[in-house]
């Protein structure tokens, strides 16, 4: 985060996340009034509650990125009557994994275009830890989040694979800011939410407390990023040009390359700009 010098955590930031930490605690509450309500209708136990955020943190390098604070978000799932709880399990799920579990729990088989696993085996094991040793690696991307590129529709085409202990980015338009651009018509970076941290972070870029921050978070990016998870949990230290790790570098770069032509994704082909152009109904 930034820091203004020697005097520690920046006071807007600070705010700023003490204002998502009430929002959180806002749910909670609401989680447990639901929960309570069906405790009175003696309907807990027989139903299955699961719990999700929907994309990463509302900052900077986090929110429509693959980084860690862009992707990992939280997952509880309740069933008294089938789960056992007090579980931490390490197994990487994505939320697409979602639709064909709820089709088991009911009895039912996912159908052949579903491209996601159920989990309900790791949900009804007694096991905490990591469970599924296949579920080692998850795959995520994007294409478009708001219309914030300079000359035209296009967004920002995004793949990554992320393993237990390496995360490899692939930027297929590494000419583009995956942020958007300071001269806006609506508003500037328009890729990253409105909030008092890239208020902060827009007006002391020059800082240097700041500056390779507000380059991480609002600049252009190489066509390639690989990060290791444990010694850079933050995924600011890009090794993709460090001589190291090129052998991790291209197994995962084939390993992601093998998957995305498996689901015969068009940016595997040398495709895929025909997404630039899809019509957008995200609002003005």
């Amino acid at each position: 985060l930034p820091t203004r010098r020697s005097s520690g955590l920046v006071p807007e930031v600070r705010r700023d996340l003490l204002d998502y930490a009430l929002e959180i605690d806002w749910f909670n509450t609401h989680l447990e009034r639901m929960m309570e309500t069906l405790e009175r209708m003696g309907e807990l136990d027989n139903t299955l509650i699961v719990a999700s955020g929907d994309n990463g943190l509302p900052f900077p390098r986090c929110k429509a990125n693959l980084y860690r604070w862009g992707t990992n978000v939280p997952l509880a799932v309740r069933w008294g009557e089938r789960i056992k709880g007090g579980r931490a399990v390490d197994d990487y799920i994505s939320l697409s994994d979602l639709a064909p579990m709820f089709l088991e729990a009911c009895g039912g088989k996912p159908t052949p275009a579903m491209t996601a696993r159920s989990f309900l085996d790791i949900l009804t094991s007694d096991k905490s830890g990591w469970i599924d040793p296949k579920r080692n690696r998850v795959f995520t991307g994007r294409e478009r989040h708001t219309l914030a590129q300079p000359h035209g529709p296009g967004g920002y085409p995004m793949r990554a694979i992320r393993t237990r202990d390496f995360l490899y980015i692939r930027n297929y338009k590494p000419n583009r800011f995956p942020a958007g651009v300071e001269k806006d018509t609506l508003r500037p970076y328009r890729d990253i939410d409105n909030s008092p941290t890239k208020t902060f972070m827009m007006e002391h870029h020059d800082d240097p407390s700041v500056a390779n921050l507000f380059e991480l978070g609002f600049g252009k990016r190489p066509a390639e990023e690989l990060y290791t998870l444990h010694d850079d949990p933050g995924q600011l230290r890009n090794l993709a040009g460090d001589a190291h790790f090129d052998a991790i570098r291209k197994k995962l770069s084939a390993e992601l390359t093998a998957e995305l032509k498996r689901l015969k994704d068009p940016r595997a082909f040398g495709g895929g700009d025909a997404f630039d152009h899809y019509e957008y109904f995200g609002g003005k």
